[in-house]
């Protein structure tokens, strides 16, 4: 197993154990560092492992930071049609 498929394993255990601390402000912030942490992994796992490893990274990293996304596609929906 390559290194940055270790460490994606690490980011998304590190993931679910930050998911249940509780939180006052609904975990946006650890969302944010969550992101911040995601996205060179993301690059260095396309880097090392190729595109289908980075697709599946990406649809994991959607998985848990489930309401980013949902509110991004929210956003771009408004955006897009104007409304």
């Amino acid at each position: 197993m390559s290194l940055s498929l270790i460490l994606l394993c690490v980011w998304v255990v590190v993931a679910g154990v930050l998911s249940m601390f509780p939180s006052r402000r609904h975990h946006w912030p650890l969302a944010y560092a969550l992101m911040a942490a995601g996205a060179p992994l993301l690059v260095f796992i396309w880097v090392e492992n190729g595109t289908g490893w980075a697709l599946i990274t990406l649809v994991v990293a959607g998985l848990i930071l489930r309401w980013p996304v949902i509110y991004l596609a929210r956003w771009l929906r408004r955006t897009l049609t104007g409304s």
